[in-house]
């Protein structure tokens, strides 16, 4: 387990740090799911199964969703198509590919392992958890909830492009006759 245990944090300790390097959003996004999982990984191996899926469903899954959607405001335009098709080459996908595929191999060899010493899980109920979110730390779930409110619709409004023309039928023709009348002295 300590073997596994420090491969995971290694893994993510350089996810994380390639988050922060990376100077294209969806590549640090990449790197970010792979922090998650490997956050999730290193739960379950402190024997927290429950919050290692609850890790996985709730920030890889839906904030992952509402971050691709906030960059998806931010790059609207006919030259993201460019950008896009760069973003599909094998060489983005490198790099994450292989840290999830160290932290599936792993999690493959500790679920595989017949002496049932690798994790030892902690009973924890939903209910438990349910109650702990909403009764203890209830204003920091609030407090997380408008935080990330605000953040999509801070992106939103930055994202929003101004149009000067609204439909091709409402646009205003230049008056071509028309001179300005020059002052009289």
């Amino acid at each position: 387990m300590d073997i596994a245990f420090y491969v995971t944090a290694a893994v993510t300790i350089l996810a994380t740090l390639l988050v922060i390097t990376r100077h294209n959003p969806v590549h640090a996004l990449l790197y970010l799911n792979v922090s998650l999982l490997s956050h999730a990984m290193l739960f379950y191996l402190l024997g927290a199964s429950f919050a290692a899926l609850l890790e996985i469903i709730i920030y890889a899954g839906a904030i992952m969703v509402l971050f691709i959607f906030v960059i998806m405001l931010l790059n609207l335009g006919k030259e993201t198509a460019e950008q896009e098709r760069k973003w599909l080459k094998w060489q983005v996908w490198a790099g994450p590919s292989l840290l999830a595929a160290v932290l599936f191999v792993e999690l493959v060899i500790l679920v595989s392992s017949s002496d049932g010493t690798a994790y030892e899980p902690a009973e924890v109920t939903p209910r438990e958890v349910a109650l702990s979110l909403f009764q203890v730390y209830l204003i920091g779930v609030e407090l997380a909830a408008m935080l990330l409110m605000a953040a999509v619709v801070g992106a939103a409004h930055i994202g929003r492009h101004k149009r000067l023309v609204l439909h091709r039928f409402l646009k205003e023709e230049p008056e071509e006759n028309v001179h300005e009348e020059e002052p009289v002295l």
